[in-house]
């Protein structure tokens, strides 16, 4: 088919309106954004004011017993307009001197309200001016799915409010704390989180914290892809005791005891092999008030002095209970005044007690 003069015409200038079109970015545009792209954008400046750097100034001793004052630095995230600053326990821990530095690099002296080592959570308090306090809402850990994006904010080497994005790649983990007590139901994820990270909000795709990001594992000290963030859900409840009482206010079973094995339950003749064998039973204690008994003879097994003759408790409220750790984590939803049931075995006689919980004295809180 040949072309007319006209439409000769028409196909130049054709080629020549797309040539135009092109190099000016109109056409296959290089700065076109992907919809994850927008969101994650939409995120960061719906939330990232809200992020603040946290600087703890403590005092530690040289050799020769001078005081010389060293500084460390995280994150936090403001959670209200009277200046609650959520973060965690380890940035804060024995800080003499706590400094905010908000969005606006404005800094604030700031004051710790409360803290929870066992979860690794603390509020502390800046007395700034509302319209300076960008709040963070809260979500919801509740529903989380393994693969669902999440974005995390933070302070990672005193860069200030960088972000990085990610999965979550695990739900339900049990770490251990720098305190040594255990953590359950941890949300694993594998966005870049650094020292400075800590205490910045794990968000979802809305702008909402679902966790707190808290630790790491890496043999380099930096990101490998695997990090920890504890769980909004258990934040409503600390931070609620937070505000209230300045520390989280929990029961005190009051024993110690050693976990079974099959060893030690065949040198003994132990009934079972899974549970805790109480060695001794601390007065005043939820244990000692609801009449469980603690070790009243001494046996030598491998070579080590073992306590024996106490009750052997297998089961709180009809889950099985393997450790003293795992005792703890059953009741750290519970308060003082509330009643579990304990399944005991005393000698060869299986057995449940009501157990009517107390409060922990406070230096064992």
């Amino acid at each position: 088919m040949k072309l007319g003069k006209g439409s000769k015409s028409s196909v130049f200038f054709g080629v020549i309106l797309l040539v135009c079109l092109i190099s000016t970015g109109k056409v296959f545009p290089s700065t076109a954004l992907t919809e994850e792209e927008r969101n994650n954008i939409a995120v960061y400046e719906k939330v990232a004011d809200g992020v603040v750097n946290i600087t703890s100034t403590a005092l530690q001793m040289d050799f020769f017993f001078n005081a010389f004052p060293t500084q460390g630095s995280g994150s936090g995230s403001i959670i209200d307009t009277k200046g609650h600053i959520l973060t965690n326990y380890h940035v804060v821990e024995d800080a003499q001197k706590l400094e905010v530095t908000l969005a606006d690099e404005s800094k604030w002296p700031a004051k710790l309200v409360g803290s929870d080592a066992n979860n690794d959570l603390a509020i502390i308090k800046i007395d700034a001016p509302k319209e300076k306090l960008k709040i963070i809402p809260m979500g919801d850990s509740k529903g989380l799915k393994i693969g669902q994006k999440v974005l995390a904010i933070g302070n990672p080497f005193g860069l200030q409010r960088t972000l990085t994005t990610g999965i979550i790649s695990s739900l339900g983990r049990t770490i251990r704390s720098e305190g040594g007590t255990l953590m359950e139901d941890i949300i694993q994820t594998d966005a870049a989180i650094n020292p400075g990270n800590s205490g910045g909000p794990l968000l979802n795709s809305e702008g909402e914290i679902i966790g707190i990001n808290s630790a790491i594992i890496s043999p380099s000290g930096g990101s490998v892809g695997i990090g920890f963030a504890i769980p909004v859900n258990t934040i409503r409840r600390v931070v609620n005791e937070l505000y209230k009482n300045g520390r989280v206010i929990r029961p005190w079973f009051g024993i110690e005891g050693y976990s079974l094995n099959d060893d030690l339950a065949s040198e003994l003749g132990l009934p079972v092999s899974s549970g805790i064998l109480v060695a001794r039973v601390y007065r005043g204690s939820s244990a000692y008030n609801a009449g469980i008994r603690e070790a009243n003879e001494i046996a030598i097994l491998f070579n080590e002095r073992v306590l024996i003759g106490g009750d052997i408790i297998t089961e709180v409220d009809g889950q099985p209970v393997a450790s003293q750790e795992e005792l703890k984590m059953m009741l750290e939803s519970k308060h003082p005044g509330d009643t579990v049931k304990v399944t005991i075995y005393r000698g060869k006689t299986k057995t449940q007690k009501s157990v009517a919980l107390v409060e922990a004295p406070r230096q064992r809180s």
